[in-house]
């Protein structure tokens, strides 16, 4: 190898770690202990991964795995990592997005010898570097796919860097599937840097750091539920109560206008909706209202489970969500319920809470 290679794969180890320090400081933050060992596990791999030194013996790893509570800093050094990587064929996409597209491509290609194999060789001509945000996998389909697509992804030498809420053997619980994903599992255990970053701290909950995303409110009255149609911004010329098509189904709006809509519980969480459809929903609008949110833990795994993946998808797509709850916040939904809930609660605890008193938002 020469010198030039050698040397550049090292400047960017320092590049990476310089871009954290001065994404800390522009923000006046400082890194827990966690949070300074993953940056710099990032830049070292991204430096071998660069040189991509290859014995008989060794192999580079093909990624690193950030896996750790919420709130505890992963996307920051995610940020700052994926902004310094020196490579225009660089991506950064949230789980369920990545899952729509590859579905999407999958369709394109339908009729032809092992459309997957042919989808991982169009993302791998196109992508060099693949960032994940908050993977997880609860459903047999995303296991099965994902299965089959990160082992070819990573035998095409894309590098992966994933963050999640999961060591690597906590991410399909349910027994009646996880013997699909073990050999997934056990690909990122051998094959990728995972990497514990939990500093203690929730740092979403500090006042200085936490941003309002929308807001939330606890029905008290039959009455509030009209909350959601004054604060949705909707215009006065706004179409009343229609079907909507998406992905060629049928969803009964209450309201909606070029912006915003107005949708209730139950038509977007018990009915079979499927992430793609959330996905479809922060494509189409910008603002969402939804209501009257039910005491979960009354409510089945799978209503549940639609629940948590609207959430996931309306925080990361920057969508204005105003949430009509019927209960306080807190009470929706129990720790012990659902296994993704405590990134989920950590997510609704920055919706902006409204005056008890007046009720405005």
């Amino acid at each position: 190898m020469n010198s030039t290679i050698k040397e550049s794969a090292e400047s960017v180890e320092r590049q990476v770690t310089r871009h954290f320090q001065a994404m800390l400081s522009a923000r006046d933050f400082r890194a827990d202990s966690a949070q300074q060992a993953a940056i710099e596990a990032l830049a070292q791999w991204l430096g071998s991964w660069l040189r991509g030194r290859r014995t008989l013996l060794r192999v580079p790893a093909a990624g690193v795995y950030l896996w750790g509570g919420v709130g505890r800093g992963k996307s920051f050094v995610m940020d700052a990592f994926f902004s310094a990587i020196p490579l225009p064929a660089k991506r950064r996409v949230h789980f369920h997005a990545f899952l729509r597209e590859v579905q999407v491509r999958l369709r394109e290609i339908s009729g032809q010898p092992d459309p997957l194999a042919l989808v991982a060789r169009q993302i791998a001509a196109q992508t060099r570097i693949l960032c994940f945000d908050e993977f997880h996998v609860h459903d047999i389909g995303d296991a099965v796919l994902l299965g089959r697509i990160l082992k070819m992804l990573v035998e095409h030498d894309v590098g992966l860097v994933m963050t999640s809420n999961y060591a690597p053997s906590g991410l399909c619980p349910n027994p009646l599937y996880r013997d699909r994903f073990k050999s997934a599992i056990a690909l990122l255990e051998k094959r990728f840097n995972v990497l514990h970053v939990d500093g203690g701290e929730d740092y979403r909950q500090r006042p200085d750091i936490g941003q309002s995303w929308g807001h939330f409110r606890a029905l008290r009255s039959t009455e509030d539920k009209d909350w959601l149609g004054r604060q949705s911004g909707l215009h006065a010329a706004a179409v009343q109560d229609v079907v909507i098509q998406v992905n060629h189904r049928p969803l009964r709006v209450r309201a909606h206008d070029a912006a915003s809509a107005w949708l209730d519980f139950d038509e977007l969480c018990r009915g079979p909706r499927s992430s793609a459809d959330f996905l479809w929903l922060c494509q189409r609008f910008e603002r969402l209202a939804i209501g009257v949110v039910p005491r979960l833990d009354g409510e089945s795994i799978d209503v549940q489970q639609r629940f948590l993946n609207f959430i996931d998808i309306v925080y990361d797509s920057g969508i204005h969500l105003l949430l009509l709850g019927e209960t306080h916040l807190d009470e929706l939904l129990s720790d012990g319920a659902h296994t993704d809930f405590s990134r989920t609660h950590s997510r609704l605890q920055q919706l902006r809470i409204t005056d008890e008193l007046s009720g405005e938002a």
